[in-house]
């Protein structure tokens, strides 16, 4: 898993409350068995007409949005079913960081999983970066991992929480696979010791 740490990047305004998992990825394409590639049909049945033309009048169509590294949005992001495939395409899409007021637990979850960082900011605060990134086309902030910050060109925005341990994760680019590695030495170890104990298992059960 890639790490986070810092990221400067374009703001792309998605405001709407209750974003759920099967808009962000529409549950036909789930069908792939690779992590990449989700990224073209995220927001699928916002960003197409039924033609399969682009719809200018979704938000993240528009030219000044399409390089955006932070995804800022409504309320209860990411609710519905729970499918990994959520942050995976948001990911894809090119985004390393989502700002909202609330999450859904298990999308939360995903995110720090997959190396996309979910930022709880204010609600008031979340409306004040959605309003400057639609009336500042480009507008850019800093969201600091490390710092626990969100600043802009002027100064900082706002702090933000996060847990320790999800941190850590974060930081140094760990998964549930990579966490269990670090441990590998000692892995080994109670492998090697393994055959030794059974045998001392078995001639204790058979006396």
């Amino acid at each position: 898993m890639q790490a986070f740490r810092r990221e400067t990047g374009v703001v792309a305004p998605l405001d709407r409350v209750d974003v759920d998992t099967d808009q962000i990825i529409p549950k036909q394409f789930l069908k792939r068995i690779e992590r990449t590639g989700f990224g073209q049909f995220a927001f699928y049945d916002w960003r197409f007409r039924e033609d399969g033309s682009l719809n200018p009048e979704f938000e993240l169509n528009l030219p000044a949005y399409r390089e955006a590294s932070i995804l800022v949005s409504g309320r209860n992001f990411g609710s519905g079913s729970s499918r990994e495939h959520a942050p995976w395409a948001l990911q894809d899409m090119g985004f390393k960081a989502v700002i909202a007021p609330s999450f859904a637990d298990i999308f939360f979850n995903n995110c720090f999983k997959n190396g996309v960082l979910p930022v709880v900011l204010p609600e008031q605060t979340v409306n004040e970066l959605l309003a400057r990134a639609k009336e500042r086309p480009g507008y850019k902030v800093t969201v600091d991992l490390e710092a626990q910050t969100v600043s802009d060109e002027e100064g900082p925005v706002a702090g933000f929480e996060v847990d320790p341990f999800r941190k850590h994760l974060l930081l140094n680019g760990l998964d549930d696979i990579g966490l269990t590695l670090e441990h590998g030495d000692a892995i080994a170890r109670y492998e090697e010791a393994m055959p030794a104990r059974l045998r001392g298992l078995t001639i204790a059960a058979v006396r």
